[in-house]
Protein backbone atom coordinates (compact mmCIF):
# COMPACT_ATOMS: atom_id res chain seq x y z
CA UNK A 1 0.00 0.00 0.00
CA UNK A 2 0.84 3.20 -0.90
CA UNK A 3 1.89 6.27 1.11
CA UNK A 4 -1.54 8.08 -0.22
CA UNK A 5 -3.42 4.86 0.74
CA UNK A 6 -2.62 4.70 3.84
CA UNK A 7 -2.65 8.20 4.62
CA UNK A 8 -6.68 7.51 3.29
CA UNK A 9 -7.08 4.78 5.48
CA UNK A 10 -5.43 6.18 8.56
CA UNK A 11 -7.84 9.21 8.10
CA UNK A 12 -10.98 6.89 7.87
CA UNK A 13 -9.92 5.10 11.06
CA UNK A 14 -9.69 8.39 13.18
CA UNK A 15 -12.56 10.12 11.77
CA UNK A 16 -14.57 7.07 12.73
CA UNK A 17 -13.17 6.92 16.42
CA UNK A 18 -12.61 10.58 16.97
CA UNK A 19 -14.69 13.09 14.28
CA UNK A 20 -13.43 15.74 12.06
CA UNK A 21 -12.36 18.15 14.59
CA UNK A 22 -10.48 15.30 16.08
CA UNK A 23 -8.36 14.45 13.99
CA UNK A 24 -4.77 16.28 13.49
CA UNK A 25 -1.83 15.91 11.30
CA UNK A 26 0.34 14.90 13.89
CA UNK A 27 -2.34 12.09 15.04
CA UNK A 28 -2.34 11.50 11.26
CA UNK A 29 1.64 11.06 11.14
CA UNK A 30 1.53 8.65 14.02
CA UNK A 31 -1.11 6.52 13.05
CA UNK A 32 -0.39 5.98 9.31
CA UNK A 33 3.63 5.84 9.90
CA UNK A 34 3.69 8.42 6.99
CA UNK A 35 6.27 11.61 6.75
CA UNK A 36 5.00 15.25 7.19
CA UNK A 37 6.34 15.65 3.83
CA UNK A 38 4.46 12.76 2.07
CA UNK A 39 1.30 14.34 3.36
CA UNK A 40 1.65 17.71 1.85
CA UNK A 41 3.08 15.88 -1.18
CA UNK A 42 0.33 13.79 -1.93
CA UNK A 43 -2.75 16.35 -0.11
CA UNK A 44 -1.76 20.15 -0.95
CA UNK A 45 -4.29 20.80 0.49
CA UNK A 46 -3.45 19.43 4.18
CA UNK A 47 -6.02 18.03 6.21
CA UNK A 48 -9.33 19.59 4.74
CA UNK A 49 -8.25 17.75 1.37
CA UNK A 50 -7.07 14.36 3.26
CA UNK A 51 -10.32 14.68 5.22
CA UNK A 52 -12.74 14.78 1.72
CA UNK A 53 -10.90 12.12 -0.24
CA UNK A 54 -11.03 9.85 2.96
CA UNK A 55 -14.99 10.03 3.02
CA UNK A 56 -15.07 9.66 -0.38
CA UNK A 57 -12.73 6.54 -0.59
CA UNK A 58 -15.14 5.40 2.87
CA UNK A 59 -18.25 6.67 1.20
CA UNK A 60 -17.60 4.66 -2.04
CA UNK A 61 -15.99 1.20 0.01
CA UNK A 62 -19.37 1.06 1.94
CA UNK A 63 -21.70 1.33 -0.99
CA UNK A 64 -19.57 -1.12 -3.07
CA UNK A 65 -20.41 -3.30 -0.58
CA UNK A 66 -24.17 -2.81 -0.19
CA UNK A 67 -24.66 -2.99 -3.94
CA UNK A 68 -23.20 -6.39 -3.38
CA UNK A 69 -25.34 -7.54 -0.78
CA UNK A 70 -28.28 -5.99 -2.54
CA UNK A 71 -27.57 -8.48 -5.40
CA UNK A 72 -27.60 -11.10 -3.86
CA UNK A 73 -30.03 -11.02 -1.62
CA UNK A 74 -33.81 -10.81 -0.90
CA UNK A 75 -35.30 -7.79 -0.14
CA UNK A 76 -35.87 -8.33 4.42
CA UNK A 77 -31.88 -9.52 4.00
CA UNK A 78 -31.09 -6.29 1.55
CA UNK A 79 -32.65 -3.76 4.72
CA UNK A 80 -31.47 -5.86 7.62
CA UNK A 81 -27.82 -6.05 5.61
CA UNK A 82 -27.42 -1.79 5.93
CA UNK A 83 -27.52 -2.05 9.96
CA UNK A 84 -25.71 -5.09 10.24
CA UNK A 85 -22.75 -3.34 8.58
CA UNK A 86 -22.93 -0.55 11.33
CA UNK A 87 -23.30 -3.18 13.79
CA UNK A 88 -20.23 -5.30 12.91
CA UNK A 89 -18.25 -1.87 12.97
CA UNK A 90 -20.02 -0.86 16.72
CA UNK A 91 -19.03 -4.30 17.89
CA UNK A 92 -15.47 -4.82 16.65
CA UNK A 93 -14.25 -1.20 17.74
CA UNK A 94 -16.28 -1.53 21.82
CA UNK A 95 -18.29 1.22 20.65
CA UNK A 96 -15.17 3.11 19.70
CA UNK A 97 -15.94 4.21 16.08
CA UNK A 98 -18.91 5.00 14.43
CA UNK A 99 -19.71 5.60 10.82
CA UNK A 100 -16.89 8.36 8.83
CA UNK A 101 -19.82 9.65 6.58
CA UNK A 102 -21.79 11.07 9.47
CA UNK A 103 -18.25 12.45 11.25
CA UNK A 104 -17.67 14.43 7.58
CA UNK A 105 -21.13 15.92 7.55
CA UNK A 106 -20.35 17.34 11.32
CA UNK A 107 -17.36 18.64 9.96
CA UNK A 108 -18.50 21.30 7.36
CA UNK A 109 -16.39 24.22 9.22
CA UNK A 110 -13.09 22.32 9.21
CA UNK A 111 -13.97 20.44 5.95
CA UNK A 112 -16.26 21.93 3.51
CA UNK A 113 -15.91 19.72 0.68
CA UNK A 114 -16.04 16.76 2.77
CA UNK A 115 -19.52 17.54 4.46
CA UNK A 116 -20.02 17.71 0.58
CA UNK A 117 -18.85 14.40 0.16
CA UNK A 118 -20.85 12.79 2.79
CA UNK A 119 -24.04 14.04 1.11
CA UNK A 120 -23.27 12.86 -1.98
CA UNK A 121 -22.79 9.17 -0.21
CA UNK A 122 -26.07 9.32 1.84
CA UNK A 123 -27.94 10.09 -1.74
CA UNK A 124 -26.33 7.47 -3.23
CA UNK A 125 -27.15 4.75 -0.59
CA UNK A 126 -30.36 6.60 -0.81
CA UNK A 127 -30.10 5.82 -4.54
CA UNK A 128 -29.56 1.89 -4.00
CA UNK A 129 -32.16 1.22 -1.66
CA UNK A 130 -34.46 3.37 -3.78
CA UNK A 131 -33.77 1.36 -6.79
CA UNK A 132 -34.06 -2.07 -4.45
CA UNK A 133 -37.49 -0.99 -3.48
CA UNK A 134 -39.15 -0.14 -6.80
CA UNK A 135 -37.30 -3.78 -8.28
CA UNK A 136 -40.05 -5.44 -5.52
CA UNK A 137 -42.36 -2.57 -7.17
CA UNK A 138 -42.91 -0.31 -4.81
CA UNK A 139 -44.02 2.96 -6.00
CA UNK A 140 -41.44 5.43 -6.93
CA UNK A 141 -42.18 8.26 -4.37
CA UNK A 142 -43.21 5.50 -1.14
CA UNK A 143 -39.48 4.11 -1.68
CA UNK A 144 -37.65 6.85 -2.44
CA UNK A 145 -39.46 8.21 1.14
CA UNK A 146 -38.76 4.64 2.81
CA UNK A 147 -35.15 4.77 1.70
CA UNK A 148 -34.65 8.20 3.45
CA UNK A 149 -36.06 6.77 6.37
CA UNK A 150 -33.52 3.54 6.57
CA UNK A 151 -31.22 6.06 5.97
CA UNK A 152 -31.63 8.39 8.55
CA UNK A 153 -32.64 5.80 11.18
CA UNK A 154 -29.96 3.51 11.28
CA UNK A 155 -27.03 6.49 10.87
CA UNK A 156 -29.40 8.21 14.08
CA UNK A 157 -28.92 4.45 15.56
CA UNK A 158 -25.13 4.11 15.27
CA UNK A 159 -24.72 7.70 16.76
CA UNK A 160 -27.07 6.72 19.37
CA UNK A 161 -25.62 3.09 19.77
CA UNK A 162 -22.33 4.71 19.89
CA UNK A 163 -23.07 7.15 22.86
CA UNK A 164 -24.93 4.50 25.06
CA UNK A 165 -22.39 1.72 24.29
CA UNK A 166 -25.38 -0.62 23.01
CA UNK A 167 -26.50 -1.89 20.07
CA UNK A 168 -30.33 -1.92 21.61
CA UNK A 169 -31.02 1.31 19.99
CA UNK A 170 -29.59 0.56 16.20
CA UNK A 171 -31.09 -3.47 16.69
CA UNK A 172 -34.42 -1.43 17.80
CA UNK A 173 -34.53 0.76 14.58
CA UNK A 174 -33.50 -2.56 12.83
CA UNK A 175 -36.60 -4.37 13.40
CA UNK A 176 -39.05 -1.45 13.02
CA UNK A 177 -37.30 -0.53 9.40
CA UNK A 178 -37.93 -4.09 8.49
CA UNK A 179 -41.90 -4.03 9.23
CA UNK A 180 -41.92 -1.14 7.29
CA UNK A 181 -40.75 -2.28 4.39
CA UNK A 182 -42.80 -5.43 4.67
CA UNK A 183 -45.64 -2.96 5.04
CA UNK A 184 -45.18 -1.64 1.48
CA UNK A 185 -43.30 -4.62 -0.14
CA UNK A 186 -45.20 -7.07 -2.64
CA UNK A 187 -46.63 -9.29 -0.80
CA UNK A 188 -45.61 -12.97 -1.72
CA UNK A 189 -48.56 -14.81 -3.18
CA UNK A 190 -50.34 -17.79 -1.59
CA UNK A 191 -50.18 -21.16 -2.85
CA UNK A 192 -53.19 -22.17 -4.56
CA UNK A 193 -54.55 -25.65 -3.07
CA UNK A 194 -55.99 -27.60 -6.17
CA UNK A 195 -59.53 -28.35 -5.77
CA UNK A 196 -59.32 -31.29 -8.60
CA UNK A 197 -60.23 -34.69 -7.71
CA UNK A 198 -57.93 -37.04 -7.60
Amino acid sequence: MGARDRLVESTVELMRRHGVAGTGIADLLEHSGISRRSVYLNFPGGKAELIAEATRTAGRAASGLYRRVIAEADLASCIAAFPAMWREVLVSSNFAAGCPIVAAALGRSEAPDAAEAAGETFADWERILTERLEAEQVAAEVAESLATTIVAAVEGAVVMSLAARSVAPLERVSKQVAALVAQHARPTRPAVESTTTP
